[in-house]
């Protein structure tokens, strides 16, 4: 998969678990700050995120996730996005 793929892939499911408009998605969304997520939001958007790309995150790597940039590149450097 392409970054420009996998940004809207994830994009998709951030619209979908935090019921926000797909349009108003950009890198430089912070999870904690833009959307309120709390800690149980952001496990779930994990698990989502390891089903969309059949990979394991860690909690050390998903503490790093802040933002969308930040997962797509997680993504991008860890998961089999072929």
């Amino acid at each position: 998969m392409t970054k420009e793929e996998v940004f809207n892939k994830i994009a998709d499911l951030v619209a979908e678990q935090f019921g926000i408009d797909r349009t108003t998605i950009k890198g430089d969304l912070n999870f904690q700050n833009d959307l309120d997520a709390d800690s149980i939001d952001f496990v779930e958007f994990v698990l989502s995120l390891e089903s969309a790309f059949g990979t394991d995150i860690s909690d050390e790597d998903a503490e790093n996730i802040k933002t969308i940039d930040e997962a797509v590149d997680y993504v991008m450097s860890n998961a089999d996005n072929k």
